[in-house]
């Protein structure tokens, strides 16, 4: 297909072809990583025949809501695996007519949505099923290679260098289910002071049944996926913080054991957004971040393993801008061992900026085989 098909999408400049061979370095070879790929709800420009070649790609991922059978094909008749992501834990709209589902605070009352973002309650049944259910049709409906796990933890905004937080969640059915399953007896005293118990007295055991109630979660999507689509991927998406960042909110906050949800992913994705996460002019934080991944969870990013580590890194502008001449540095160091893989958040915005997509395209097309 005739690269000028492809503008405003992609026009790689004879300048930037003729750059320095030190220059370029960072984009030798990578045989290690499998999947060079891109994020975003819309995949215009992407399905055109010869897009997906001239751009490195080998993978796109998109939101469940977006994949449509034609899409799917269009996508495969390029050689591209197709992913799709799953929302688990945001769906605000479920709350207009189950107001019950909402989290609610130390205070007893509904927590508010930090930053706009709004979680639900793990423990009601009405909305696992709900999402249960629609996990299952997307897998029944779309020849798709594999589906991430997004927004999977707590009622929590830490997509942003200050994260918000709250403590959730305190209704009478969560109270409820923690004492029957962890078997431990609470006095009868009003929600605020129950509160303090738990996060105090009773905080390793409570903050263990949270993360266990999440990966239940996981352990559920897992049985799906064997039963509809067995050689699909179950990925996700997740906070990228050690476990001791925040005081180790990643587990004591927002509910993410990763050791025991490895027991049914199979793909980690990280979400390393260093300029979104304060670490605009560092770079390397992500393969930091990827390395305290791998080592976390015995990951090398050699072949056959069992798992697979596949950052999202920033090349759009949101917050902080990504500059032109941090991109193959990005890519670089989100494509380092124990990764094997690297997709780019998000085609969406980044379609436009052809100047990132131009680095992003000559990058991918170095570094594969």
């Amino acid at each position: 297909m005739p690269l000028t098909n492809l503008i405003p999408y992609l026009s790689i400049s004879v300048a930037f072809l003729a750059m320095p061979l030190a220059t370029a370095a960072a984009g030798e070879p990578r045989p290690h990583v499998e999947i060079r790929g891109v994020y975003g709800w819309d995949p215009t420009g992407l399905l055109e025949p010869g897009s997906l070649d001239e751009l490195g790609l080998n993978a796109v991922f998109m939101s469940s809501r977006q994949v449509t059978t034609e899409r799917v094909a269009l996508l495969k008749q390029q050689g591209a695996k197709v992913y799709a992501e799953f929302n688990t834990m945001h769906v605000a709209s479920f709350l207009e007519d189950n107001p019950d589902a909402a989290p609610i605070g130390i205070d007893g009352e509904v927590s508010p949505p930090p930053h706009g973002w709004q979680g639900i309650c793990p423990s009601h049944e009405g909305y696992r099923q709900f999402r249960m259910d629609e996990f299952r049709e997307v897998l029944s409906n779309f020849e798709i290679d594999g589906i991430w796990l997004d927004y999977h933890h707590s009622h929590a905004s830490w997509e942003r260098a200050e994260p918000a937080m709250p403590d959730t969640c305190f209704c009478e059915r969560c109270i409820d289910q923690f004492e029957q399953q962890t078997k431990t007896k609470l006095p009868g005293l009003a929600t605020p002071e129950l509160a303090r118990l738990l996060l105090g007295e009773h905080k390793e055991t409570w903050v263990q049944w949270r993360c266990d109630l999440f990966t239940d979660w996981i352990r559920e999507f897992r049985a799906i996926l064997d039963e509809t689509r067995p050689r699909a991927l179950l990925g996700t998406y997740h906070c990228p913080w050690s476990d001791t960042d925040y005081d180790g909110a990643l587990r004591d906050k927002l509910a993410i054991d990763l050791k025991a949800q490895a027991e049914y992913i199979d793909v980690f994705s990280i979400m390393p957004y260093h300029a979104r996460f304060g670490h605009a002019d560092d770079p390397a934080w992500i393969s930091r971040q990827t390395a305290w991944l791998g080592q976390h969870l015995g990951i090398k990013g050699t072949p056959n393993e069992r798992h697979r580590i596949w950052p999202i890194v920033q090349l759009s502008d949101w917050g902080e801008t990504v500059p032109v001449d941090q991109v193959r540095e990005v890519l670089d160091h989100g494509s380092r061992r124990p990764a094997t893989g690297v997709m780019v958040f998000n085609w969406g915005s980044l379609r436009g900026q052809t100047d990132k997509v131009e680095e992003m395209a000559v990058y991918y097309r170095e570094i594969r085989e």
